[in-house]
């Protein structure tokens, strides 16, 4: 296992999102909308990427209230919300790789917002697929050991029982992959176990990690990041910075 933490990076993450629970929350319920929509309608047992959309609401505590109002709104008769997946990539400082994941009802307001978040950090927008190879789709579920009460030997044969392709111990966690089609029935496994999770999602993971010393790239690169993350049309940014 590499010296770079998951878990630390998700504590980190989800302490920025509690500092601003209602934008995570919007974009989460734009998710819900989607998986609505695409994944054959407002039933979470019939429709598996309802359901993954669920479990990461509520590992973002968000209330019930919420997911359930996001799922009608979603399911109601006339309702005028069409997303438009949209994924950029580019280049941070000293070639540090960003993928942003964006749903968009207004791809030219999306595109130039996530423009100028590269400008202004002085990066660049690539042409599809210029980044994208460096970095894994999986399917990634990270465990907090302390809310574990499963040994590691245990967790482990439960995970590739569950059909996950690997499965790694850290100081304070426990990492399950899986690929992205089998990411669905490994966590609702987990989830029927009664497993805690700290984190399940399709992410792109890194095939290695760029460190830059620069205090000016750090800075360059952390604005690029803060103003990516601050816009309710980006669901989700990819980088390869080991921070």
């Amino acid at each position: 296992m590499s010296g770079h933490s998951k878990f630390a990076n998700i504590k980190h993450k989800k302490e920025k999102n509690d500092a601003a629970k209602g934008k995570i929350f919007t974009k989460i319920g734009r998710e819900i909308a989607v998986a609505v929509k695409e994944g054959g309608g407002p039933d979470p047992a019939s429709n598996s990427r309802l359901r993954d959309a669920i479990a990461k609401a509520k590992s973002n505590n968000m209330p019930n209230d919420n997911i359930e109002r996001s799922i009608k709104k979603a399911a109601g008769e006339g309702s005028q919300d069409n997303y438009e997946r949209i994924t950029y990539e580019g280049y941070g400082p000293n070639g540090t790789a960003i993928i942003v994941e964006a749903l968009t009802d207004n791809r030219n307001r999306t595109a130039s917002n996530v423009r100028s978040a590269f400008t202004k950090g002085k990066g660049s927008i690539g042409t599809s697929g210029c980044v994208s190879f460096m970095f894994d789709k999986k399917g990634q579920i990270i465990i907090d050991k302390e809310e574990c009460d499963m040994d590691a030997d245990e967790l482990m044969m439960q995970a590739l029982d569950a059909g996950a392709e690997d499965f790694s111990e850290e100081e304070d966690s426990f990492e399950i992959l899986t690929a992205p089609d089998d990411f669905s029935d490994v966590r609702l496994a987990l989830e029927e176990a009664g497993i805690s999770m700290a984190s399940a999602e399709v992410t792109m993971i890194p095939q290695t990690y760029v460190t830059l010393t620069s205090e000016e790239d750090i800075k360059n690169i952390t604005k690029t990041l803060d103003l990516l993350e601050d816009d309710d049309d980006v669901q989700e940014v990819y980088h390869n910075w080991e921070e």
